[in-house]
C-alpha cells in the first residue's frame, strides 16, 4: 500500500475547522423567532463545525477507522495546544501604554475551565462514535448507501456532541427545558447541515478512493478506542 497521497490535506481540513469552529464559537448568533420554538439562538461555531463530522466520515469511509481514530487524537492535541498557547498569552503582562484591548482580548478568548471540560468531551464521545458507527455499518452494508451511513452516524454523534456539551456547560445555570431546547435545535442544524452536505461527501469519497487506491473495511473493529483496529483493503 503507497503513501496516501491527500490524507494530510484532509487531516489538516479537519484540525482546520475544528479550530475554527472552538474560536468563533465566542459569538451567539439569532436566527430568528419561530412558532412553538421562540428564539433560535446558536454559536457562530454552527457554521463550520458539522464540517469536522463530514471530513469525519471522510476518513472513515476512505482510510478507516484507525486513521480517523488518530486524526480525532490530533484534533483534540491541538485544540489542547490553542486553548495552553491562549491562557498563557492572556496572563502575560500587557503592553498597556501601546495596547489597550486586554479586557477585550479575554472576554473574547478566555475560557471557563467548565466550558473547557464540555467541550472536550463532547468532541470526543461524539467523533467516535461517528466514526465507530460509520465503519461498522460499511462492513454490514458491504460498503452500500453510503449517503445512509453519513446520516445515521450524524444522527446519534451530533445528539451526543450536543447533549454532552450543553448539559456539562450549562446545567444549573439555565432551565432543564431551555437546555433540552438548546440540544434539539443544535442537533437538527447539525443534522440538516450533514444532509445538505452529502453530494460533496460523495464527490469527495469517490475521488479519494479513486486518487488513493483504497477502500477499507474494518472487519475486526474493535469498540475500545485506546487500541488500533485493524483493517482489511478492499479495492
Amino acid at each position: 500500500m503507497s503513501e496516501p497521497k491527500w490524507l494530510m490535506a484532509v487531516t489538516s481540513l479537519f484540525i482546520a475547522a475544528l479550530l475554527s469552529a472552538n474560536i468563533i464559537a465566542v459569538k451567539l448568533v439569532d436566527l430568528g423567532t419561530y412558532p412553538f420554538i421562540g428564539s433560535v439562538i446558536v454559536d457562530a461555531g454552527i457554521i463550520i463545525f458539522p464540517i469536522s463530522y463530514i471530513l469525519g466520515d471522510v476518513l472513515t469511509e476512505v482510510y478507516g477507522f484507525r486513521i480517523a481514530r488518530s486524526v480525532i487524537l490530533y484534533g483534540f492535541l491541538a485544540n489542547l495546544i490553542l486553548v495552553i498557547c491562549i491562557s498563557i498569552s492572556d496572563v502575560l503582562p500587557a503592553a498597556t501604554s501601546l495596547w489597550q484591548d486586554q479586557d477585550s482580548y479575554s472576554l473574547i478568548l478566555g475560557f471557563s475551565k467548565r466550558l473547557l471540560v464540555a467541550s472536550f468531551a463532547a468532541y470526543l464521545v461524539g467523533e467516535f462514535v461517528n466514526s465507530y458507527i460509520m465503519a461498522t455499518l460499511k462492513v454490514r452494508t458491504e460498503g452500500k448507501f453510503l449517503f445512509v451511513r453519513t446520516i445515521l452516524s450524524t444522527l446519534v454523534g451530533q445528539a451526543l456532541d450536543s447533549t454532552i456539551f450543553v448539559f456539562i456547560a450549562f446545567s444549573g445555570i439555565i432551565t432543564f427545558d431551555d437546555m433540552i431546547m438548546m440540544v434539539v435545535v443544535n442537533w437538527l442544524l447539525k443534522v440538516t447541515y450533514e444532509i445538505i452536505g452529502t453530494p460533496l461527501t460523495y464527490a469527495t469519497v469517490n475521488f479519494l478512493k479513486r486518487s488513493e487506491d483504497i477502500d477499507i473495511y474494518d472487519r475486526d473493529l474493535n469498540s475500545n478506542f485506546i487500541r488500533f483496529a485493524k483493517s482489511n483493503k478492499r479495492i
